[in-house]
């Protein structure tokens, strides 16, 4: 008989709580209007191209990934997987509409400190859900198994940090070449999103589930 998981409450919190957040964050990088992160750069492109709306898209572009991953790696398919494809986009969606609602249009500064909310929020719910390992977003999976197959570069292993940085850059050139509007934040999140996933995992989101077992953690 399987052994029952002792962790799997803490992973599905983790799970479920990182993939709401990861939607709200969405709604403060489109109020910022500083650019959103790369995959919706990417989306947003081919929003100029197919004309539905942005959930509608957002979830026939995962579900093309979703087959490339099972492919590639079935182990990062999870109920993660299948929130972020049905539901990720809808509640970017109501993120933005309520934040509109409750602000407004917003001044420089208010831009700038919904641009760090936004990064901020995205970069510590990919964290929890990618710890939870319960399956990641179609579009994490990507770099992800890139990672584990150790690419090298000069001689070097990629960790990663760099592959997601890599992948990030060119989800950021083929939307914009879509059309997509890019700033700021989408040159900050594409440069730093995968150091400050990094970090959040190795300080927060892994410490917490580990956290009363010893240190073993699935």
């Amino acid at each position: 008989m399987k052994q029952r998981d002792p962790l799997l409450p803490r992973r599905v919190l983790l799970a479920t709580v990182g993939m709401l957040l990861a939607g709200v964050s969405l709604g403060f990088f489109k109020r910022a209007y500083f650019g959103v992160d790369p995959y919706q750069c990417l989306v947003n492109g081919l929003a100029n191209v197919i004309p539905i709306n942005f959930g509608t898209l957002y979830m026939l572009v995962n579900l093309a990934q979703l087959v490339l991953v099972y492919f590639l790696d079935k182990r990062y398919i999870g109920i993660s997987t299948f929130i972020n494809l049905f539901l990720l986009g809808y509640m970017a969606e109501f993120s933005e509409n309520l934040l509109a609602g409750w602000f407004g249009d917003l001044a420089l500064g208010g831009r700038v400190a919904f641009l760090a909310v936004g990064i901020v929020l995205s970069c510590f719910a990919a964290a929890l859900y990618y710890t939870a390992d319960l399956g990641v977003s179609t579009y994490d999976a990507i770099p992800l198994h890139i990672s584990d197959c150790k690419p090298k570069l000069f001689g070097r292993v990629l960790p990663f940090r760099v592959v997601r940085i890599l992948s990030d850059l060119v989800c950021t050139v083929v939307g914009v070449i879509l059309g997509a509007p890019a700033g700021i934040g989408t040159v900050i999140t594409a440069l730093f999103m995968g150091p400050l996933i990094s970090f959040f995992r190795r300080t927060v989101s892994e410490p917490w589930l580990r956290r009363g077992t010893g240190g073993a953690a699935t």
